[in-house]
């Protein structure tokens, strides 16, 4: 079990969890939570993560506006409540709660937020430079913004994220696992634009598509959304993609960064 802390940000003290890596230690991650915030569903992949030997630190993003871990997880169960007239009566609540995270002011903030959390994994003992990022759906869309932010990284795991724009997409150095269900119309979408323009940057960019899973195929305290094979298999890919990617060589332009 991880434990509560405070990172020191220019902006003041910000709050996260930490979880211990267990067995052979692997490295250290940057958990971003869904748009939720750091609910106890992401507490609980931060030990996941542990258990399989990586340090972990999950930000809460989000209580500083105005979210805290509580109110989120009402806005989730109100959101998909099985009441038409209670999930309706959740759109207004949702974009008051939620309009300060969408403004460009906080999105610097949440990024440079994100990398005094690589700081810390930085100066953890048995990290030496094995980070990497993996968030979901608003953790997705900072996975991709982090990864193009900090040269640092050595892997980001974008779960049905949304990735910057193009023109940030060069900035990005480390591979990326991108991760979707393809009933989550929005993305599915513009993933062919996000593949070209990965590949037009020259980005080492993977993507895996589950059939039949939903927007938030992996959280599995929503039972209209979870997909239990799609999220054991990401959950397996996703493993998979860390140790290969954070136990090789680094690039010789991210170590000389």
């Amino acid at each position: 079990m991880g434990t509560s802390i405070e990172i020191d940000t220019s902006e003041g003290p910000l709050p996260a969890y930490r979880s211990e890596p267990s067995g052979p230690f692997r490295g250290g991650i940057v958990l971003i939570h869904e748009i939720w915030g750091l609910v106890e569903h992401i507490r609980g992949v931060a030990d996941r993560f542990a258990a399989e030997g990586y340090l972990v630190i999950a930000p809460d993003l989000l209580s500083g506006v105005g979210v805290a871990p509580e109110v989120g997880q009402e806005l989730q169960d109100l959101t998909f409540s099985a009441d038409e007239a209670t999930r309706a009566e959740a759109q207004p609540l949702m974009r008051e709660k939620l309009a300060p995270a969408r403004s460009p002011e906080y999105g610097r903030w949440a990024v440079e937020a994100l990398g005094s959390v690589v700081d810390v994994l930085a100066s953890e003992p048995g990290v030496d430079d094995r980070i990497a990022v993996v968030g979901f759906c608003f953790g997705g869309s900072y996975s991709f913004a982090l990864a193009a932010a900090d040269p640092r990284l050595r892997a980001a795991v974008p779960f049905y994220g949304q990735p910057p724009e193009t023109s940030e997409l060069t900035s990005i150095s480390c591979p990326v696992l991108a991760l979707y269900g393809d009933q989550d119309e929005r993305l599915m979408e513009s993933l062919p634009r996000v593949t070209q323009a990965m590949a037009d940057a020259g980005v080492d960019f993977t993507r895996h598509v589950y059939s039949g899973a939903r927007h938030a195929f992996f959280n599995d305290s929503n039972a209209v959304t979870y997909d239990p094979d799609a999220a054991a298999d990401a959950w397996q890919r996703t493993l998979d993609f860390l140790n290969t990617s954070l136990q090789s060589s680094p690039p010789i332009s991210s170590a000389s960064s």
